[in-house]
């Protein structure tokens, strides 16, 4: 029996590294670069968020904008707690943050490479770089996959986790075995505000700012970096995914509204500058900033709002006062454009997911062709989300290739 795995990231290398070798089973993994495990390296920072600590899967699953449905199956079958397993029976010490992102010990992401890398190497699973695929066709004993030097492999099953793909024409291949695909979009980027001024504080970070894209429902809390061509962070990154396709839609050009200080109140505001007028009225607002922001943050939005640096709280005038609440509980500031990173990037789309079977991810279009990780229109927030539905699917290809060899032998 030979199975063709097509592509060498998460979760093709997972499930090659997850099919046990035997006497007359072929594992080959096909990948169009020259290097293995590419956005594994990278993530993280170059540390890996392996996964995340969420073991209540109805939880978990509200972590994904799309696909609750497939993972909804998927993640029960192997979901955070197995994964974390997976890794700790072959050595790898795994830490969880306070926010629920996890790690190798190491904070090194080559920990997980070579780790996934020594149990293909075990299970005898052949590499084959620079190998891009242009076909896939039914054959007599399976499918012929075919590639762009002219080669051809023949396999009995074919898992196709080569991850997402940024034009639609890029899954022509795969309309071509009967799939229709769900138009693919960016998500997981960050937000361009060009020349504002707000970017001459280019890597100040704020841990709880709160932001809302206008116009929609949709909002989020958690730290945002400010960078050099304008907002990032983890919650920027979180909106981005919730709200990837009517932001392409509106071609990435509309308003955020940002509470600098998360779940603060007007009301709460109102009653903490009244108990500054009391008790520090004497004080310089420059130098008494009542509430967790970064100094630099609370200087500008002084300046922003025309309050001199000598003004004290107790002489502070009620139209700067408020000024400064609007200033510090509803900023807007307006988005043009995005900026994805290769190394991370994240598609939005991707096979329909009511052509898959949730239970083995096998095509019910084409039997004997398998889908796992970002190939499919499945896709999480930041926080090891998209690594976990990967290795989740890629288990699950093992899992059925390996109930095929029973039959089989």
């Amino acid at each position: 029996m030979k199975i063709a795995i097509i592509g060498a990231g998460a979760a093709g290398c997972f499930a090659a590294a997850n099919i046990p070798y035997r006497d007359g089973v072929e594992v080959a993994v096909f990948e169009k670069t020259g290097k293995v495990l590419q956005k594994v390296k990278a993530s993280g920072g170059g540390r890996c968020n392996v996964t995340h600590e969420c073991f209540d899967i109805p939880e978990l699953v509200t972590c994904y904008p799309r696909g609750k449905q497939l993972l909804r199956k998927t993640l029960y079958q192997f979901g955070p707690r197995q994964t974390m397993d997976w890794f700790a029976e072959r050595g790898v010490k795994l830490k969880t943050e306070a926010d629920g992102r996890t790690f190798p010990i190491t904070d090194d992401s080559q920990t997980i490479i070579d780790c996934i890398w020594k149990e293909m190497m075990r299970n005898k699973a052949q590499v084959f770089y620079h190998k891009s695929v242009t076909a896939i066709e039914p054959s007599p004993v399976g499918y012929a996959v075919h590639f762009s030097d002219a080669s051809v492999y023949h396999a009995d099953a074919v898992l196709i986790a080569t991850g997402g793909f940024p034009k639609a024409e890029q899954y022509k291949w795969i309309e071509a075995l009967g799939h229709t695909i769900q138009p693919p979009v960016p998500s997981l980027f960050t937000f361009n505000m060009p020349k504002h001024p707000i970017t001459a504080l280019m890597g100040l970070s704020v841990p709880g700012a709160s932001v809302k894209i206008m116009g929609t429902k949709i909002a989020q809390t958690g730290p945002l970096l400010i960078t050099h061509w304008g907002m990032s962070g983890p919650v920027v990154l979180k909106i981005s995914a919730i709200a990837a396709r009517e932001l392409a839609d509106r071609n990435y050009e509309f308003p955020v509204m940002i509470n600098w200080l998360g779940d603060i109140t007007d009301a709460d505001m109102r009653e903490t500058l009244v108990q500054l007028r009391k008790e520090h009225g004497k004080q310089r607002v420059q130098n008494k900033c009542p509430f967790d922001l970064p100094k630099r943050l609370w200087e500008y939005q002084l300046e922003q709002c025309g309050i001199k640096d000598d003004t004290r709280w107790g002489d502070l005038p009620a139209a700067e006062q408020n000024k400064l609440t609007e200033r510090l509980l509803r900023d807007i500031y307006n988005v043009k454009g995005k900026t994805t990173f290769k190394e991370e990037f994240v598609t939005c789309g991707g096979v329909n997911l009511a052509e898959i079977d949730p239970q083995t991810i096998e095509s019910r279009i084409a039997p004997g062709i398998y889908f796992a990780g970002e190939i499919l229109d499945a896709d999480g927030i930041t926080g090891g989300y998209n690594f976990q539905h990967a290795w989740s699917s890629g288990w699950i290809a093992a899992r059925c290739c390996v109930e095929k060899l029973v039959e089989l032998f």
